[in-house]
């Protein structure tokens, strides 16, 4: 463990500063400013011999939490990669993306602020990468078998990593024209620069992944052609199908999916074009939505000059600490400021939009909106409050509804469930011989870590069904199935 009285010695939950506003909204380069090591160390030692670790429910990757603090403690930063890559491909990534349901399970977090352990691991693989000891790990033996992953986004290449290194010829297809699904073109350059990204891939392809990216399955190539390419197919393209709002004046101009949006400013930090098409310079932004996608918008349009910012969120404003109904340590649903609140924008709660109001260039010039109320019924407006606030963009981060369903999965055939994802078993087989699902695909629109923990898994899954043999690849137990002793 760590330091056995370290929780009782250093009571504050310390992380590092951000950049001041008016320096990061002038760039696109990560916010949080570097933290000093000593103090990682200090911050990791606060984590306790609480005897049955909480967070390791809380963690879906099942991270070896108290592990890895009590070895930053110890300075044995080595070791402390080791166990951390020892069940997370991708901890830059998680360290920077996750909201950290761990630290919402922490046993100090029942009295005290839990521990800062998304800082602690994103410290340690940034040590990790400056030292030089993340190398490729090419597989001994190749077994010959080939695996296609569809989609690149962090499931599909966790899957990809996983597989390779047990010897199979794995490719991952990518109908972008880069390779990382969301992490490449949905987050935003100021909360991960694609660096990141592009460190892990030049990894795997040491490690000897191959990746065909703007290769579109169902449309560029058959499913039935990479089906008799390859001798298993891992479908990792993610819950892509994005939430409409079918109100009157949808159809005016200004008025944009978040994903059509964001992918926009991340080619322009890639050098693919100047300027973005959808550019919120001098506009006034209303963001529909208030997950971290809205946030991500948000700071977006504060990169590009926008002349004002306004969130609106339907549901009503969270409390700022958890309730009864939401105990430790269960996730709770606390109100949250991000980077990009910080950088400034209103946010309205409990507010419904009735209608999207035009200028006479067919563009939107105003949304209408009304008060709502949560009823046993829904939301139901409040009489009297209807009014009107300017708009020149408007961009729907409003979640997803599942994964598209023309093209691959049309083309496939595979069965899905109520909610219109595609139906898995626990190998992760879909009812398609020798197609496998990970990720959002079959989950639904989830947390990052999901998607690698369902990318490890279903890589032992697809493992054991190429060589009929028990895996050597470990599955990740869910949290609710892990015993707590």
């Amino acid at each position: 463990m760590a330091d056995p009285k370290g929780f009782l010695r250093i009571t504050e939950r310390e992380l590092p500063a951000s950049r001041p506003v008016d320096v990061r909204i002038k760039d696109w380069k990560e916010v949080q400013q570097e933290f000093d090591r000593g103090k990682v160390v200090d911050q990791a030692s606060r984590c306790m011999d609480c005897g049955i670790p909480f967070c390791h429910n809380g963690c879906p990757l099942g991270n070896l939490i108290p592990e890895w603090n009590d070895l930053v403690y110890r300075h044995d930063w080595g070791e402390a990669i080791e166990r951390l890559h020892a069940t997370n491909n991708f901890p830059e990534f998680t360290g920077r993306l996750c909201p950290a349901p761990c630290e919402a399970a922490c046993v100090l977090g029942i009295n005290q602020p839990a521990v800062t352990i998304k800082n602690v691991e994103v410290s340690i693989i940034d040590r990790a990468w400056e030292e030089g000891w993340v190398r490729p790990q090419p597989p001994d033996v190749r077994t010959g078998k080939r695996v296609a992953v569809v989609g690149s986004g962090p499931a599909g290449l966790a899957a990809a990593q996983q597989l390779t290194r047990a010897g199979h010829d794995v490719t991952v297809y990518e109908r972008a024209d880069r390779i990382g699904g969301l992490l490449r073109y949905g987050i935003p350059e100021f909360k991960m620069e694609k660096r990141h990204i592009d460190r892990r891939l030049a990894q795997m392809s040491a490690e000897g992944t191959t990746f065909r990216a703007g290769v579109d399955v169902g449309v560029d190539i058959t499913v039935e052609q990479l089906r008799a390419d390859h001798d298993a197919v891992l479908l990792a393209g993610g819950a892509t199908a994005w939430r409409e709002l079918p109100v009157q004046g949808r159809d005016l101009d200004g008025i944009h999916q978040a994903m059509e949006y964001l992918p926009l400013a991340n080619q322009v930090q890639e050098g693919d074009i100047t300027t973005s098409p959808i550019s919120a310079e001098g506009k006034d932004v209303i963001v529909i939505g208030g997950g971290d996608t809205g946030a991500d918008c948000i700071g977006t349009a504060h990169r590009q000059g926008a002349a004002s910012v306004t969130q609106l969120e339907i549901m009503p404003k969270p409390p700022k600490e958890r309730s009864e109904s939401q105990p430790w340590p269960t996730y709770p649903t606390v109100y949250k400021v991000s980077s990009a609140h910080e950088e400034g924008g209103e946010r309205l709660f409990s507010v419904n939009t009735v209608e999207f109001l035009g200028d006479d260039q067919g563009r939107v010039r105003a949304l209408k909106l009304v008060d709502v109320e949560r009823t046993d019924k829904g939301f139901e407006p409040v009489e009297g409050s209807e009014r009107e606030v300017p708009a020149g963009l408007v961009t729907l981060a409003m979640g997803f509804v599942g994964p598209q369903k023309e093209g691959m999965l049309a083309q496939l055939g595979a069965e899905l469930d109520g909610r219109g994802n595609v139906v898995r078993d626990d190998e992760y087989a879909t009812t398609v011989d020798g197609v496998f699902c990970a990720g959002d695909m079959g989950r639904g629109q989830s947390l990052i870590v999901w998607a690698i923990a369902e990318g490890r898994s279903a890589a032992a899954g697809v493992d054991r069904y190429l060589t009929q043999q028990p895996s050597t690849l470990p599955a990740v137990i869910p949290p609710t199935e892990r015993p707590l002793v």
